[in-house]
Parts: C-alpha cells; structure tokens; sequence
C-alpha cells in the first residue's frame, strides 16, 4: 500500500547492530538471535538485506565499538549505508539503495529504539514507506540515569504506539519475529 510507484519488494533494515551500541542494551543476546532468524528469513525469500553502520564522535568509525556484532555477518552482495544521524535516510544513500530495488517496505530491527529506530520508523513513514516495526528485534540501553524509562518499558511502549501509526496510502505496523514473513 506504499505512496511510492513501482516499489512492490520489501527489505529488512538492520540498523546500528554495533558492539558499542549493543554494549549494555537491554535482552542483547535475544534481540541478535533475532535479527539473525530474520535475516535468514530475508535472504531465503530473495529479499534485500541493508544493513547500517552509525558513526559519530563516540561511535568512531573503523574503531572496535563501531564494526557490527560478530553474530551477524553481512554478506559482501548486502548494502551498508553509513550514517551519521538517527535517522538512518537522512544524509545517506538509503533512499537509492532502497529505491534500485524497488523497495516500498521496510521491515526495522536494531539499535537503539529511542534514538535510531524511531528516528528511522519516523523518516520512512514520511517518505511514503510502509514500515513494520519488529518488536523482539530492537533494544536500547538504560537511560534512567538520564530520567528515561527502564528499557523494556522503552522497547514496549515504542512497540505500542509503532502499532497505532496511520497514514494516507501507508500502513505501520508491529510484529514478533516469529510473525515476519517475507513470503506470500
């Protein structure tokens, strides 16, 4: 149901999936176990898989924290977008990676949920992407320090309302890794 013409593929995003990143998120193990049963999904349905790589002062890249957890391994043929704000489309080639494959839905997993993930989920839906949410496949650290909720309570709550997203000719939604199908 896409705004975007002649964009029927779906792709699954894998974003910030980095050992920084991932250091002290919340069900770390879980979340990449995760990931890793979607991406098998993805590449078993011949569905594109973009992987993106954050890089910033704190996240410097070519570092240790800034490569990608060794669980997951991006084959050579998978995008990578790097970037250097939230939003993993903003001053990024994700718009023409995603467009040279058709792709008028995304599927978000990754780090962190209040930051990159909703920033993501956000720039796509305005973009005219459908946008499915995996709720099992996304995490973020503890900021309660900070006056932030504890990070499962973060992790549901964007689930929540990622579910109650409504849009002209978009649609959003959240599922469970289990519920992902790249097929049919």
């Amino acid at each position: 149901m896409t705004t975007l013409p002649d964009r029927p593929r779906t792709a699954l995003l894998v974003i910030d999936v980095q050992n920084g990143v991932l250091a002290g998120a919340h069900d770390r193990d879980g979340v990449i176990a995760n990931i890793d049963t979607l991406v098998g999904k993805a590449r078993a349905a011949d569905v594109p898989v973009v992987w993106v790589q954050h890089a910033d002062d704190e996240l410097v890249r070519d570092t240790e924290p800034w490569q990608y957890v060794p669980e997951l391994v991006r084959r050579d043929d998978e995008p990578l977008v790097h970037k250097g704000y939230g939003d993993s489309f903003e001053d990024t080639t994700l718009e023409d990676v995603l467009a040279e494959r058709g792709v008028g839905r995304v599927v978000v997993t990754g780090a962190q949920t209040d930051m990159c993930i909703r920033s993501t989920l956000h720039g796509a839906f305005v973009r005219g992407y459908d946008v499915t949410l995996v709720g099992d496949a996304h995490t973020t650290e503890d900021l309660t320090q900070f006056g932030a909720p504890a990070p499962e309570q973060v992790v549901a709550h964007t689930n929540l309302y990622w579910s109650f997203q409504g849009a002209p000719g978009r649609s959003a939604a959240t599922v469970t890794t289990e519920a992902v199908s790249f097929t049919g």
